[in-house]
């Protein structure tokens, strides 16, 4: 993920490389200008007045060294800034959007983790490691390339002995990765029980069970602080190495000097100080490289952490023909549900029906037998007098209204349109503010542009109250482009296709196949001929559930369901 972000800020790295590159030429022009004033003054004897000018070029290369290093960690940081908000507006998309009970199961604490720590702990990589990854390719490069025109044999003892200090890195920086993770999940978890027992206080004291939460934060706590303490150990064994390694480089340099220029006597003294003065800024890259290397497998770790959320890669199970994914739409459940009219003009018997994800099931039977009832109880709209009504285990009155309602389409012959234009009632599905190319997507998506793009304006013609001016079909048209925008997890469909002539009816049929894609598809429906296909068929006959099969199985098992398919279609299955 990060690597796909950084990709997007070309321009931005293109800055740091060239900034990287006037950095090395100010650390090679302050090298040598420091040889040059040592040599000058206290072998070649000149005067200091003859050697200020040297000085004053010296202190403009450490000027410009430091300005350039501040401005290319600026763009790191600006980089890192406009990553963060991006990432977190994505996040609340994504919370906002997933199905509801994915998000009854996350606690709040643990959301805000995502949001702060977790996103917060992925600047580093964008702030730090990116800035320094580049300079350090860049600076020892065109470092190591001076030193092995000046001195080749310094810059053989480099080239053997720098790459133990990368892969040394590689070796730490798969632990930090790993370690990192695992503390940022801690701390998630640490997060959702605390503010749990802040919200909950009065009841656990009511309880008598504020002593044994204590106890459940005070391990959470410590797991944290365990996990915090493993990443602090793996940074410091990271530093030390390092520092070893680069001291232990820096000496061998310095020894090999020393024996050239004292017994061999074949490097000058302006070579041999240059080396010991270039030897320790290739080192120091390196070295910084390490520490930020450190930073940046910590963040690619939250970075793995929140791609996860994110990607919600869950497990994949087979279900009859379909792989589905787990927990999404999720599984309802009705337990001998009665419910019914006052004054007793309509009463069900107990009703119990499991709709698993991505089924698609059609609620046929008599006129008053209780189809239209049934769904709505399904949907929420209509309370059951007893029984149980489950949503993925939670029992539905302790899921919010709106959030429940965010993650349903209801469809129906009569739903009503507002005045206004066709857009604005295709948007009305959905709580978001959408933009006219996402409208126009979910348009192609429902098969319907051709129908729009043959209107006097488009998305943009107007249509009077409860939608005067277009046809039963042409309504059901744009309730199904609303579906396709809203993406819900349920789509519930009373009759929807009754009236319409063929082609419309068509029309909606492969829009309702699409729709079934991702979504559990629901529907009460009077023509047979239009459920054959789904996976599971409920016969309801007066206020009860007589049969739920298969057509295969239902056209061999009941007669009343075999006499209704000969009615409509002339006795064939």
């Amino acid at each position: 993920m990060l690597k796909k972000i950084i990709l997007l800020y070309r321009k931005n790295l293109l800055h740091m490389s060239v900034l990287a590159f006037g950095v090395s030429i100010a650390i090679l022009a302050q090298a040598y200008l420091i040889v040059a004033i040592i040599d000058g003054i206290f072998l070649q004897g000149v005067q200091f007045a003859d050697v200020i000018y040297l000085i004053g070029i010296l202190v403009f290369a450490l000027w410009i060294r430091i300005i350039f290093r501040s401005f290319i960690n600026k763009i790191g940081l600006s980089i890192a800034t406009d990553v963060k908000i991006k990432l977190r507006t994505q996040l609340l998309d994504h919370l906002t959007n997933r199905p509801v009970i994915s998000n009854e199961k996350i606690q709040s604490g643990e959301r805000t983790s995502y949001f702060l720590d977790t996103v917060d702990e992925i600047d580093r990589y964008f702030s730090q490691y990116i800035p320094q990854m580049i300079q350090s390719l860049i600076i020892p490069v065109v470092i190591l390339t001076v030193i092995f025109m000046e001195h080749w044999s310094t810059g053989l003892i480099i080239l053997i002995t720098a790459p133990f200090i990368p892969i040394f890195m590689i070796i730490i920086g798969v632990r930090t990765g790993d370690k990192s993770k695992e503390q940022l999940t801690k701390m998630a978890a640490f997060s959702g029980a605390f503010l749990d027992t802040l919200q909950g206080l009065q009841t656990l004291k009511l309880f008598g069970r504020a002593e044994k939460q204590r106890e459940r934060i005070k391990n959470s706590s410590l797991s944290f602080r365990d996990a915090t303490m493993e990443v602090l150990k793996v940074a410091f064994t990271n530093s030390l190495a390092l520092e070893f390694i680069s001291m232990l480089s820096i000496g061998l340099i310095a020894l090999e000097v020393a024996i050239r220029m004292i017994i061999i006597q074949d490097t000058t003294f302006t070579t041999g100080f240059l080396m010991l003065i270039l030897a320790p800024e290739f080192f120091n890259k390196l070295k910084e490289l390490g520490s930020a290397f450190h930073s940046g497998k910590a963040s690619m770790g939250a970075a793995k952490k929140l791609e996860e959320l994110l990607d919600e890669k869950r497990e994949r199970v087979k279900w009859g023909s379909k792989i589905i994914e787990k927990d999404s739409p999720p599984k309802l459940e009705l337990h001998e549900a009665t419910f019914g009219y006052e004054g007793g003009a309509f009463q069900s018997k107990p009703m119990s029906i499991t709709i698993l994800p991505f089924e698609k099931v059609a609620i046929i039977g008599p006129t008053g037998a209780g189809k239209s009832t049934l769904l709505n109880v399904l949907s929420g709209l209509f309370p059951m007098k007893n029984g149980l009504y489950v949503i993925d285990e939670i029992p539905r009155e302790q899921v919010s209204e709106k959030s429940w309602f965010d993650k349903i389409s209801y469809i129906t012959q009569d739903a009503y349109l507002f005045s206004g234009t066709i857009a604005e009632n295709i948007a009305l599905g959905s709580g978001q503010k959408h933009e006219h190319a996402q409208i126009k997507m979910a348009v192609k998506e429902a098969g319907i542009d051709e129908w729009i793009q043959s209107l006097p304006n488009g998305l943009d013609t107007k249509i009077g109250e409860g939608g005067r001016g277009l046809s039963g079909g042409e309504k059901q048209r744009v309730l199904m482009a609303r579906a396709f925008l809203k993406k819900p997890a349920i789509v519930i469909f009373d009759e929807p296709t009754t009236g319409l002539d063929l082609q419309t009816e068509r029309i909606l049929q492969t829009s309702m196949e699409k729709l079934s894609e991702q979504s559990t598809i629901i529907t009460v429906a009077h023509r047979l001929y239009t459920i054959r296909s789904a996976d599971k068929i409920v016969l309801v006959e007066q206020g009860a559930i007589r049969a739920i099969g298969t057509h295969e199985e239902l056209w061999q098992q009941d007669v009343m369901y075999r006499q209704m398919v000969e009615v409509q279609q002339g006795g064939t299955a």
